[in-house]
C-alpha cells in the first residue's frame, strides 16, 4: 500500500499553533496548489488543501511561515469523520505532513530596502558577525542558495 502526498503552493493564511491535552504542538494551515492545466475557459484552478503538522516541525511551520509564503509538503492523506453540533456527521480530507520546507525567504516588498530599522536589512558578508546558530534561527534560510556542482557528478 502507499499513500504519500507531496504539494508545493502558497499559504492563504498564518498557520494556527495549538497544543493537545498532553502538550503535543500542532499546527493546521491551508495551502493554495495551482493545476498544472487550465480549464476548458484557459484558466488555471486552484486547490484549497488542508494541512496538519505535528510536533516541533509544527513550532517551526507557526513561527517561521506566514500567509503568501511558499512551501513544500510532504506526507500523507488521511480522511477522517466526525459529529458536528447538530449531529451530523462531516468527513474531513487533510494531508499529514511528514516534512515542510520553505522555499522562499518571506520578506516584505514594499519600503526602503537594507537599510537599518526598515526590517529587511541585511548586512554584507564582511559585516555581518560570526556567530553560533541557535535554535530559533531558520533552518532553511540557506535553502535558495545556487548549488555548486559539475556536470560530471550528475548521474544522468
Amino acid at each position: 500500500m502507499l499513500n504519500r502526498v507531496i504539494l508545493i503552493g502558497r499559504l492563504t493564511q498564518d498557520p494556527e499553533l495549538r497544543y493537545t491535552n498532553s502538550g503535543t504542538a500542532v499546527a493546521s494551515f491551508t495551502l493554495a496548489v495551482d493545476r498544472a492545466r487550465t480549464n476548458q475557459a484557459g484558466e488555471r484552478e486552484t486547490d484549497f488543501i488542508n494541512i496538519v503538522v505535528w510536533q516541533k516541525q509544527a513550532e517551526l511551520c507557526a513561527q517561521y511561515l506566514h500567509k503568501g509564503r511558499l512551501a513544500a509538503v510532504d506526507g500523507r492523506l488521511q480522511i477522517r469523520s466526525y459529529e458536528n453540533r447538530e449531529g451530523q456527521r462531516v468527513r474531513v480530507a487533510e494531508v499529514v505532513a511528514e516534512s515542510v520546507r520553505f522555499l522562499d525567504r518571506g520578506e516584505a516588498s514594499n519600503g526602503p530596502q537594507n537599510t537599518p530599522g526598515s526590517g529587511t536589512y541585511r548586512p554584507t558578508p564582511a559585516q555581518e558577525p560570526k556567530r553560533t546558530p541557535r535554535f530559533e534561527d531558520d533552518p532553511f534560510a540557506d535553502d535558495s542558495q545556487p548549488v555548486d556542482i559539475s556536470d560530471d557528478d550528475l548521474p544522468f
